[in-house]
């Protein structure tokens, strides 16, 4: 028999009344959800919805690191918003939003980036951590995070129609690093943006991340501890891969090499040597009468959506064959989706001889954003 009486309220009794009389959750796994403290990093397409079912299970403090605001692309994927967020601070859309799912859990908004200035004290605050984010950098400091601070990172990625989820970080299991020792080099992985998402992907995935959350913190099921789970979305089909700790990980080993948190961003980033210009920059200078030649490395698809006038276009995967098409007497600006894929080309057109090629910084984003935003966005 219960000896105290149940911590939830006659409301939230009759919220959660459907977890309540499963007997694998019942009144313990719901007050323990009450009692949950969860960090989200990301409220976008991952993020989402895990913070929607999360806040709807009940857990008690759901944390949200963002730092973006709501754009009219996220929403094909990105279901925490809608057409009248377009514009407005993702965090404070989301805070709205997850207020009205359950008015009886608090919401802690963190405003800015999980940098290295505020991982650890963020992740020390939390039970666990849901990574919600879409870059390297951020993955892997979240991982080393919740490695330092012995907490679980229940982690998402997608891809096209690929999804992956597992747990990381948790006591006795292998981390992220054990699987991805060091980041990729910067531009070698397509991001979303430029590879493209199956809109529903994300929330089969990060509906997956909620569950996890829901699990450890009621104490029910079996977590993706020591295991990949891999979701393909034409297939419709799941399988698992088997995950162990490496004896050589560089921060969750017996004997590590990392003891601290470290900057990805010098790893993952591009260098500073790019040779880029600025959207703007390019802009001024093409009004100006002078003789740029524009280059396009993207794939064909992007080009449906979105294209510069003019200028040359041969894919990335193409230039180590076709790069002697580019005129070697006037300068060339190079444009991908956001600048990444562009600034390899760049860097290859360079040492071949091609001094005059630059890379548009933020590719054709940052053109819609700062020149002309009848250019469409994607």
């Amino acid at each position: 028999m219960r000896k105290m009486p149940s911590r939830l309220t006659p409301a939230e009794l009759r919220r959660y009344g459907r977890h309540v009389v499963i007997p694998e959750i019942g009144l313990d796994g719901q007050e323990r959800l009450k009692r949950g403290r969860v960090l989200l990093v990301g409220a976008g397409g991952l993020g989402s919805p895990a913070a929607l079912y999360l806040a709807a299970a009940g857990v008690g403090t759901l944390g949200v690191v963002e730092f973006d605001t709501v754009d009219e692309s996220n929403l094909q994927r990105q279901i925490l918003f809608g057409q009248s967020d377009v514009g407005r601070p993702k965090l404070e859309a989301a805070a709205e939003r997850l207020a009205d799912v359950n008015p009886h859990i608090t919401i802690v908004p963190h405003a800015g980036r999980f940098d290295l200035d505020n991982a650890l004290e963020l992740v020390r605050a939390y039970d666990l951590v849901v990574d919600g984010s879409d870059n390297f950098p951020t993955r892997y400091l979240v991982n080393d995070a919740c490695v330092l601070t012995g907490k679980p990172d229940v982690w998402g990625a997608v891809f096209r129609f690929e999804g992956q989820a597992s747990v990381f970080a948790a006591p006795g299991g292998p981390c992220y690093r054990c699987l991805f020792p060091e980041p990729p080099p910067p531009g070698a992985v397509p991001s979303c943006a430029e590879a493209g998402v199956f809109g529903v992907l994300p929330g089969i995935v990060g509906a997956i991340q909620a569950a996890q959350a829901i699990g450890w913190l009621a104490r029910i099921g079996e977590p993706l501890v020591g295991r990949l789970l891999l979701f393909d979305a034409l297939a419709m089909s799941f399988r698992e891969v088997r995950l162990a700790k490496s004896p050589d990980c560089p921060i969750c080993s017996e004997r590590p090499t990392q003891r601290g948190l470290v900057r990805y961003e010098e790893t993952c980033e591009l260098p500073d040597d790019a040779f880029e210009l600025a959207a703007a920059e390019v802009a001024r200078r093409l009004g100006a009468g002078e003789a740029f030649d524009l280059v396009d490395v993207r794939t064909a698809r992007e080009r449906e959506v979105a294209v510069l006038p003019g200028g040359h276009w041969i894919p990335l995967g193409e230039l180590p064959e076709r790069w002697q098409e580019l005129p070697a007497d006037r300068p060339l600006v190079v444009y991908c989706h956001t600048g990444a894929r562009s600034a390899r080309a760049t860097q290859f057109l360079r040492a071949r001889g091609l001094a005059r090629a630059y890379n548009l910084a933020g590719g054709i984003e940052a053109w819609s954003l700062e020149v002309d935003p009848a250019v469409p966005r994607y």
